[in-house]
């Protein structure tokens, strides 16, 4: 099944992408403290993979490792070098991808973890053909370790791995539930957006992806949501097109 959004297959009547790469943040992982594993949060997670599922959408998914480490500030804050840190960040990244591997084993869903590296029998080896024969196979993809380089966020990762999949749309999910003029957790008067452009993303530096990702989104036609995660259903109903979160379009 094409990824691209807009599929002519009558089966997916009512459906307008087919095929997403959900980007979730290690932090969201955490729960409330936004450290280590929640069972919960992560069981609900699983739980919105599988409706997706089960409603015909292929899915990919990029997890960050922010729960464990974060590669940048570990890297400002001592003596240990920037290289090695984001490295440090890949391997947390693959350990969330092992948790999730198993909590949907649990509920019955077929999961591969894919990486840039195998990382001693963890993870199978990134290739854009192993990861469209998985779809093709029904599985998850748990894209683990980042684009394997340092220096480059998760959420490049994710328009990386969104482009060479064909995404018809990379969904970041979030504990807000959009895009903002200003941190809304500070400012009560802030400005929430329905819908943006990735120019006016990078024109205003609005907070939704680094300018790495966005530009790759805006070059590779990719559109991008940006939704609260802790919403049931969401991945679904953005699969179907209904209006949840900000949407980012690749239109200028």
């Amino acid at each position: 099944m094409a990824g691209r959004d807009s599929d002519a297959d009558p089966e997916d009547a009512g459906r307008r992408f087919s095929r997403i790469l959900l980007k979730v943040s290690g932090e969201a992982l955490g729960g409330s403290s936004g450290r280590g594993l929640d069972p919960v949060t992560l069981d609900r997670l699983a739980a919105e993979l599988a409706a997706a599922r089960a409603d015909g959408v292929e899915l990919g998914v990029v997890l960050g490792g922010g729960n464990f480490l974060r590669g940048a500030a570990l890297a400002a804050g001592g003596p240990v070098g920037r290289v090695t840190a984001d490295r440090m960040g890949m391997l947390a990244t693959v350990m969330n991808a092992l948790a999730l591997r198993d909590v949907l084993a649990a509920r019955g869903l077929d999961a591969v973890v894919l990486a840039p590296d195998t990382f001693g029998g963890a993870a199978l080896r990134f290739t854009r053909e192993i990861a469209l024969a998985a779809l093709g196979e029904g599985r998850i993809l748990l894209l683990a370790g980042g684009t394997g380089h340092p220096f480059f966020t998760t959420d490049t990762a994710a328009a990386l791995r969104a482009a060479e999949i064909d995404a018809g749309l990379l969904a970041k999910a979030t504990k807000v539930d959009g895009v903002y003029d200003r941190d809304p957790a500070v400012d009560r008067d802030a400005r929430r957006f329905d819908r943006l452009s990735c120019r006016e993303v990078i024109e205003r530096r609005l907070a939704v992806m680094d300018l790495t990702a966005i530009s790759l989104c805006r070059e590779a036609r990719i559109p991008v949501v940006v939704f609260d995660l802790g919403i049931s259903g969401a991945l679904t109903a953005i699969a179907r097109g209904e209006e949840i979160g900000t949407l980012v379009t690749p239109d200028d």
